[in-house]
């Protein structure tokens, strides 16, 4: 999204000259249902952007306008509450954090848009509310660090928009580094940067359109059938916190005590961090071929041990596997729809995109939406 395009809509629309910021959406290498369990997830800033211009206004009033949807929506400093739904809870979510830390805000206008794709699992919503924290802090002379503002924007999503997200996606949009992807300890927020020096291969995100309605209440089992296993290992190892602190022996030692389900989830969130931790290793020797069979084992673990697959999904990752040009490739996000992440070797790329289209199109039915993305910095202003 050029941010002109943007800078231009407000001008014509409060006829001011605004303060820009760009805010990337996300994509996750490897690490995938670790987060809440503590674990850890290996995510990048991306290419595809949500842009905000902004400037104040001289009232208590609030004047927003979505370029992407052509919507407006106004609400009072004084005076709001969550909508039934809707972007304006992204703004107004980061607002209200805002204010209850104790900041003074006054009435501002507001243009957002971008070309982070809605429902593909890149975090659209992460990065509006990164983007409208900074935007925030750098127009009222806040001088907000990057960590509390990607809290304000985490809670924003839980209290406003009333998703109980990770942390991961407001990390990633904000604390984004070029070429780097960052492996973030879930538990301690410890964080480090990792070079992706891919070389001869390319990010090329293959998005399926599809969300099954499974996806919601799934998720929640899942994470009631983790926690049921870590009660389970506690019982003998009360210093176990979470399933980041157990190890295949361990749950081993209570098989007989939980269901065939809760071992085979458990196993895979196990193998899922050991996994993530040998990636990092290849990327530091630049072995972009070894971290791809990481990613296609944890696909197999989603698919096969954590269930949170779909056809749709299982076909991508096998149609990647079958190609010697491809290093990795696997499912990306909460499952059951969504992308798979492939890196595929530049050369080849134009005939991978044709070749993956035409077959999803035959399997399916459907439009396989195509997206190349790079590693990018996070948060920052234009």
């Amino acid at each position: 999204m050029n941010p002109d395009t943007i800078a231009s809509k407000f001008k014509s629309l409060f006829d001011q000259d605004p303060i820009l910021v760009k805010s990337p959406g996300r994509i996750n290498l490897i690490g995938e249902h670790t987060d809440y369990n503590e674990g850890f997830v290996l995510p990048a800033a991306i290419d595809k952007e949500m842009v905000i211009a902004i400037q104040k206004n001289g009232s208590d009033e609030c004047h927003l306008f979505s370029y992407d949807y052509q919507e407006s929506l106004t609400f009072s400093l004084d005076d709001f509450s969550p909508m039934d739904g809707g972007w304006g809870n992204y703004v107004m979510g980061v607002v209200a954090q805002i204010q209850k830390a104790g900041h003074e805000l006054s009435g501002f206008n507001l243009v957002f848009g971008g070309n982070v794709p809605i429902g593909a699992g890149l975090s659209s919503s992460a990065a509006l509310e990164c983007g409208v924290c900074l935007a925030l802090s750098e127009l009222f002379g806040l001088n907000l660090e990057r960590i509390p503002m990607l809290k304000y924007a985490q809670k924003a999503e839980h209290e406003f928009a009333g998703v109980k997200c990770g942390i991961m996606d407001q990390f990633a949009s904000m604390m984004g580094k070029e070429n780097h992807a960052i492996r973030l300890d879930c538990r301690s927020l410890e964080y480090n940067y990792f070079p992706i020096e891919l070389g001869d291969y390319q990010i090329i995100l293959c998005d399926t359109q599809v969300k099954h309605s499974l996806a919601d209440s799934a998720y929640n089992d899942r994470r009631n059938e983790c926690q049921e296993g870590v009660d389970a290992v506690q019982k003998v190892h009360p210093e176990v916190k979470s399933l980041r602190d157990v190890t295949v022996p361990m749950l081993d030692e209570v098989k007989d005590k939980i269901s065939e389900v809760v071992n085979t989830r458990c196993q895979y969130v196990i193998e899922e961090n050991e996994r993530l931790l040998t990636g990092c290793e290849m990327l530091e020797k630049g072995d972009i071929k070894g971290f791809g069979k990481q990613m296609y084992g944890s696909h197999d673990g989603l698919s096969q041990k954590y269930e949170v697959s779909c056809p749709e999904l299982d076909f991508l990752a096998d149609f990647a596997k079958s190609k010697e040009y491809v290093a990795g490739a696997r499912m990306m996000g909460g499952g059951f729809g969504g992308c798979t992440i492939n890196l595929v070797e530049k050369a080849k790329k134009e005939t991978y995109e044709k070749e993956i289209a035409a077959a999803f199109k035959e399997e399916f039915g459907k439009e396989l939406q195509i997206y190349e993305v790079d590693v990018t910095d996070g948060t920052r202003r234009v």
